[in-house]
Order: C-alpha cells, then structure tokens, then sequence
C-alpha cells in the first residue's frame, strides 16, 4: 500500500504543479500603431487561439497612433517589440537609433491619398494647395504622402497637412480637408460609409514599401534571440491561420476588436489584409521574409528626398535569421 500510495502522491503533485507550470510563460510586449482593430485580429485572437501561448509566451499589446508612435512607444521602454512601418524606421535610424527589422509583417503598400471626384484631384501632382487629412504625424499614412509629394516635385510646405485620427474620412466626406492619406482597409470601410465616388492615389505605384514590419532595438535583438524566435513563429502560425480562415478570423473579431461589429466588413478588411500578407519573396521564402531590394530603394528614395541625412545600410539592419522557415516550425 505505502507504494502504491507513493504513486498517487506523486501523481497529485504532477497535477498540483501543472497550473504553476503552465502560467510560467514569457512576457513580450508589442506596441502597435493602432487601437486593436479587426486588421490585426490574428494578434487580437490570442485568448481564443493561444498562438503565443503554445510558443510558451504571455502576449500583451499596447495600441498607438501610427507607425512612429509605435517605435516610440518601444524606444521609451514600453513595450519589446515595435509593429512600426519602414518610414518611421528610416526616420529613427537617420537620428542614431540601433534597431533592427526582424521580420516583414505586410510586404505590400497599403497606403493612398484619396479625393472625391468633384475635388479634381486626381494625381499627386493636383494635391498642391490642397488641405490634406491624415491619421497622425507620427503614422505611416503622414510619411507615405510626403513620399508621394516628393516624387512629383511637391513639398509639406506646398500643402496643408491636418491630423484627423483613425477615421480620417469623416472630415473628406463633410469637405473639412480635400483629400485624405489612408490605406486600403481605411477606404474600404469608407465606401461602406458612403464615400461616393473618389479618386485613389496609390503610393505603391511610387514606391512599393512594406506597409509594416517587425522592429527591435539591436541589443534586445542580440540578448533575446530564442524569445524572439519562438515569437516569430507564434505570430507566422496566427497569420497564417488568418489567411487559412479568415471566416472564423471574422467571427472572433466581432468581440474581440473595437471596430467588429460587423461580421461582413470584418472579413473583407481580414481579405485584404491578408493580400498584403504576401509578396513572390513570401511565396518562394515563406511568410515573413524581406525583399531586402525593396527597402534599401526605400532607403535610398528617402534620401535623395532629403528626408533623411544618411545612408543607410538595409543590410546590416535587416536579420531574417529569426523568422521561421516555410516548411515547418523552426
């Protein structure tokens, strides 16, 4: 009996000890350049899907407005890892910063200026002397227009740029600004609204930037590097179960993002986002990988811009050596 009752014992602590064993996860902390929106519900749905949990990881998330509130936000402590965009990137680098990108969460441009028809607006070059809307001047939607204004000839001096918060097309559609910088899912949900007929300026059409990317300081980088991993591969497994069912990314999106309501309008933001997901270097490579060309264009058109000061060396910015492969977990 003593044996047996030996056994129970130690089944009994086994199953006592299990809780403590299974709370015992790393905290990482991502700071994101919007409030939790259904854009981003494969980070949202983590209390339904546990991706970060069965990587051993406590998720948590701190919203933001913009990219380059998001960088911020993770350069002042706030949180580990910055989910910023390629122009806030270039601009923290040119002053000093050392960060690294880690890996490409939306390889795609997402990002236009939008007028309606009746504005006559209907290239970058008509924006001049044009009141122009956008999310803030810490966001990619502020940097990706004066990238655009740049390209024809156009500076922010040329135009009046007004900060309007995320739902920026509420001042175009009652003639508060003239033309209003956004994104794909931004436009979408203003068509619901009733737009009406609009002119979209695309900015990938000028330069085809990752919308947004991973961003880390380097020595968290270099101290950190099995976390990160197995948080690269938390985040693969839920944007890749995203674009396997965006149905069921809808319906857990009703409850779990500010702006869900509607089931309808959840999956198609879902779809597009998804589209932006991919890229050929993503098909080949798998999910998360940089077309390392792109960003060093990127680069390089922000300067001779004269955005930025310095040159900046992609190459030694960019590490992929984290991001899962696509065949398999790492």
């Amino acid at each position: 009996m003593s044996a047996l009752r030996a056994f129970l014992m130690l089944a009994l602590s086994c199953l006592v000890a299990a809780p403590a064993t299974a709370q015992s996860l790393d905290k990482v902390t991502v700071a994101g350049w919007s409030q939790p929106i259904s854009e981003i519900t494969n980070l949202l749905a983590e209390p339904d899907k546990g991706f970060f949990k069965a990587k051993g990881i406590a998720l948590d998330y701190v919203p933001g407005t913009g990219g380059g509130a998001a960088l911020q936000n993770m350069l002042a402590g706030q949180a580990d890892i910055a989910f910023t965009d390629p122009a806030a990137l270039y601009l923290a680098l040119d002053k000093g910063e050392k960060l690294v990108a880690i890996y490409n969460i939306y390889p795609q441009n997402v990002f236009n200026v939008v007028a309606l028809k009746s504005s006559g607006i209907r290239s970058a070059a008509d924006l001049k002397g044009k009141r122009i809307g956008v999310y803030s001047l810490a966001s990619g939607t502020y940097q990706n227009l004066l990238v655009l204004l740049h390209q024809v000839g156009l500076g922010e001096k040329d135009v009046t740029i007004q900060p309007t918060g995320l739902l920026n097309f509420a001042p175009l559609m009652q003639g508060q600004v003239d033309a209003t910088a956004a994104t794909d899912t931004g436009l979408l949900v203003a068509r619901a609204k009733g737009l009406g007929e609009a002119n979209v300026i695309e900015v990938r059409d000028q330069l085809n930037l990752p919308s947004d990317i991973f961003v880390v300081k380097e020595s968290y980088y270099e101290q950190n590097k099995p976390l990160l991993k197995r948080f690269l591969a938390a985040y693969r497994d839920s944007a890749a179960w995203m674009i396997a069912k965006p149905e069921e990314a809808a319906r857990i999106a009703v409850t779990r993002a500010i702006n869900g309501r509607d089931e309808a309008m959840n999956l198609e933001i879902i779809k597009l986002r998804n589209a932006s997901s991919g890229s050929p270097t993503t098909e080949r490579e798998g999910l998360g990988r940089f077309d390392l060309e792109a960003l060093q264009k990127g680069a390089d058109t922000f300067r001779s811009l004269g955005l930025i000061a310095r040159q900046i060396d992609m190459k030694a910015v960019v590490k992929s050596d984290l991001i899962p492969p696509k065949d398999g977990a790492p």
